[in-house]
């Protein structure tokens, strides 16, 4: 399911924003997110290095940010297992948390910092302005893939203390299934060593408890942030198209999207599906800047997407 809408327009708001492009050459949005000329001519090109001079998604370079994150994977390794999923999903799936919007979500987001994010330590509400207003200067039509980006990392208020406090291993990072072998292809492999899944035999093997092609729905992933947030989206009656609630569940599934494991579990709709992942996944990933966007400006146009795809008030 595509949904139109007229194409938005990109101008330039006022003398600083002139300034900045003849300065500097590149093209800044109405959110103050910065693109190469190049890239405003055809579409979003990926840079190279991330905001720490370091390659994206580098998890071997030496720096004190990477040793945090892979400390970060370890623990994630070890305490992520099915029973554990398990309980989390029946837990947080009440919805029983507080009642807010979408908007006040965001905003909530700003005393958030990803600890296993490698190439960004800024507030998360950025990086979700950041992926969304690249996504909508090369994708105009698109709303809801705009929105989707807005809403995808949500579920981190997990962190916070009204929601329970979880720590960051069990919001954040990437997300991999459990019930079956651990793949190779995840961060930090070695770690697995010691979660319990590996000790019971139904676990470990190619399909574990599933069998080909089940479809993801029916697989148990790593709780977190993208598991809490679909369900905070479906359960509210979201009118979000079927790709748009793909993306929020798998799009920290990176030993899927990224590396090509576990493919043999998805189903047709979820191949399908995954062309929209495919396409959102490049803007989450190397859209992240020290280039902040601004806020009020912005917060008119995704309030009304919020506003077409979601009730005015969530249970969360």
């Amino acid at each position: 399911m595509t949904i139109l809408v007229a194409q938005p327009e990109f101008v330039a708001q006022g003398e600083n924003q002139k300034n900045i492009e003849e300065e500097t050459n590149e093209l800044v949005l109405d959110g103050g997110f910065v693109l190469p000329k190049t890239a405003a001519d055809d579409v979003f090109l990926a840079p190279e290095i991330n905001s720490f001079g370091k390659s994206f998604r580098d998890y071997n370079a030496e720096s004190e940010r990477q040793k945090s994150v892979e400390e970060f994977y370890r623990l994630q390794h070890i305490n992520q297992s099915y029973d554990f999923v398990k309980r989390m999903r029946e837990k947080y799936g009440k919805l029983d948390k507080v009642e807010m919007s979408i908007w006040e979500c965001c905003e909530l987001l700003n005393e958030v910092v990803d600890e296993s994010d490698p190439d960004l330590d800024e507030p998360q509400i950025q990086h979700l302005l950041q992926s969304a207003e690249a996504i909508r200067k090369d994708y105009p039509d698109e709303d809801w893939l705009h929105l989707t980006a807005l809403i995808h990392d949500l579920g981190k208020v997990l962190l916070l203390p009204s929601f329970g406090e979880l720590p960051q291993w069990a919001v954040v990072g990437d997300t991999f299934p459990l019930g079956c072998a651990f793949d190779k292809a995840n961060v930090h492999h070695k770690y697995f060593k010691d979660n319990p899944d590996i000790n019971n035999p139904a676990y470990n093997t190619k399909n574990g408890i599933y069998t080909e092609g089940c479809g993801l729905d029916n697989v148990m992933i790593s709780w977190g942030h993208d598991d809490y947030m679909y369900l905070v989206a479906k359960e509210n009656g979201s009118t979000l198209p079927s790709a748009g609630l793909f993306i929020i569940r798998y799009h920290s599934f990176y030993p899927l999207h990224k590396e090509g494991a576990y493919t043999h579990l998805m189903n047709e709709e979820d191949k399908e599906n995954m062309k929209w992942l495919h396409t959102f996944n490049k803007y989450d990933l190397y859209s992240k800047s020290k280039v902040l966007v601004d806020v009020e400006k912005v917060k008119p146009y995704y309030v009304s997407l919020i506003e077409k795809y979601f009730p005015a008030k969530l249970r969360w």
